[in-house]
């Protein structure tokens, strides 16, 4: 995938990590955007270490995958800063 197709992920699944898990965060956009394509990348690195298949495009099961890792970042992320 290019640059431009890992940013539009990163904004679509960290905004519905954001969704998902509300809340006060600091940052914007960016911070979501970055939580995003970080969190792609850890969904992806974990569901292949578990057999379950990797971010291999924009794909619902992908965007599940990166949701997931999202959802495991923002989560930490909340708990550093909080």
């Amino acid at each position: 995938m290019g640059i431009l197709t890992w940013i539009v992920l990163g904004l679509i699944v960290g905004a519905l990590a954001k969704w998902i898990m509300p809340g006060n965060d600091p940052g914007g956009i960016f911070i979501t955007i970055l939580i995003g394509i970080a969190g792609a990348l850890l969904g992806g690195f974990l569901s292949t270490a578990l057999g379950l298949g990797a971010v291999s495009g924009f794909n619902l099961p992908s965007v599940v995958i990166a949701v997931v890792g999202s959802l495991i970042l923002l989560f930490g992320y909340r708990r550093i800063k909080g």
